[in-house]
């Protein structure tokens, strides 16, 4: 019997890099809030000053999401990973190396520095993925490739608290924090060795496989002026996505910040006890993010573009609000666990169509225009920290995870209004034949 001498499409190798991409940068996001309550007594710092530090990722991290797609369109997937992987890992292991230069006034700038540069380094992380799966899958697999990388997203956010701890009580918060930050250096190299742009560019990928792409392989990316990127960022379609995407994001950053917390204040459990239950809705939602894509990918090939995309995110987004009402009302702490976790999984399953529809929108524009689309993602976590930190510290979790249902539907409804079909940018048959 003969060897096959490529098993394993490229693709998925491809996709590897980038699944562990996103869940060692979620590890590097979320690892100095874990490791805070060991940084604050040995810095003197306060849990504002904490919560500070971690503001100034998100801002920063929000802001870049464009200017990250467009350099990722601009120069490729292959260098900007190597920038976001090198950028990453100095900014990570600054923030245990600081106090050993600076204390007081200066080091809190530092970390906050340090911080600020973390977010503008995995700015790109996203975007670039999506114009990354352009090229390198056939439209068919876009749902399923995108909602398997936020499973890697979410994974990471479930295993931080646990490979965190562990790290501080075997060698310290600072060592901790270079630990946390090898893989993903370790993971550049081999993107740098091994990544290309796209499949044309990579020796190992036979022309089976490029067939497989269909015509999809024959789509030539068009120089990104700033007119077309323009028009791109103002598009109807990919506007409404953006604002529908930052209302489900609502939903997202309130389980992935504010479960723990409310399970000890509200449910009064032990804090071991509330960082293992805590644990179970990320684990949730990262199957619900590759389930989504798989049932995404087949709504479209059944009902085609406009209305398969449509499937997922007009019946999960409800049902995720409805299970935070639930989760609210059950004496149980167990059901309530158990609630959240469908929740977290009925916002996650739609992560593929969100991104996989913004991509057939914009094509290979599809960096730029998911910048857009994951900077209408974080603006929505910056609307949710501060409104359920104002309404639950006034008692009122009821009323936070109320809102949580209130945009859950304001996000399922804005789908009404969207047409993935509909492209941002149309080619004339001149401008396509002069690119080829």
């Amino acid at each position: 019997m003969p060897i096959l001498r490529h098993p394993v499409r490229v693709r998925w190798w491809i996709f590897t890099y980038m699944f562990l991409f996103a869940m060692f940068s979620y590890i590097e996001r979320t690892s100095i809030g874990i490791a805070g309550e060991s940084i604050k007594p040995e810095l003197h710092l306060s849990v504002f000053q904490i919560g500070l530090l971690e503001q100034a990722f998100i801002i920063t991290y929000t802001l870049m999401q464009i200017p990250a797609g467009v350099f990722g369109q601009r120069y490729g997937a292959r260098l900007t990973y190597v920038l976001v992987g090198l950028v990453g890992f100095a900014a990570t292991i600054a923030t245990p190396l600081a106090p050993m230069l600076l204390a007081g006034l200066p080091l809190f700038l530092m970390l906050a520095l340090s911080q600020a540069v973390l977010g503008v380094s995995q700015a790109p992380v996203f975007p670039v993925f999506a114009g990354l799966i352009q090229p390198w899958f056939p439209s068919r697999q876009w749902s399923f490739a995108n909602g398997l990388q936020s499973s890697g997203m979410t994974l990471g956010t479930a295993c931080t608290p646990t490979i965190v701890v562990l790290l501080t009580s075997w060698v310290g918060w600072q060592g901790a924090l270079v630990c946390v930050a090898i893989p993903g250096l370790l993971m550049t190299l081999l993107w740098g060795w091994y990544g290309r742009n796209t499949p044309q560019e990579h020796q190992s990928v036979t022309p089976a496989e490029i067939a497989e792409l269909g015509e999809d392989a024959d789509e030539k990316p068009m120089p990104l002026t700033w007119a077309r990127l323009v028009r791109v960022a103002s598009d109807r379609n990919v506007l409404l996505l953006a604002f529908s995407y930052a209302c489900m994001n609502y939903v997202f950053y309130l389980l992935t910040y504010w479960v723990f917390v409310y399970l000890v204040d509200e449910r009064h459990l032990t804090a071991l006890n509330s960082g293992l239950l805590a644990a179970i809705p990320p684990i949730g939602a990262a199957v619900g993010s590759a389930v989504g894509g798989v049932i995404s990918d087949y709504a479209v090939r059944r009902l085609g573009i406009r209305r398969g995309y449509h499937v997922v995110p007009m019946i999960a987004l409800p049902f995720a609000g409805a299970l935070l009402l639930v989760a609210i009302h059950v004496d149980s702490a167990t059901a309530a666990v158990l609630a959240l976790a469908l929740a977290f999984a009925g916002a996650e399953i739609t992560e593929g169509p969100f991104w996989a529809a913004t991509m057939q929108v914009a094509r290979a524009d599809t960096m730029a225009a998911t910048g857009v689309l994951n900077t209408g993602g974080n603006i929505g976590g910056l609307v949710t920290i501060p409104t359920v930190a104002y309404l639950a510290g006034h008692g009122g979790w009821d009323a936070a995870f109320m809102t949580g249902t209130g945009f859950a539907l304001v996000a399922a409804a804005t789908w009404f209004l969207i047409d993935p079909s509909r492209r941002a940018v149309v080619e004339s048959p001149a401008i396509v034949a002069a690119a080829a």
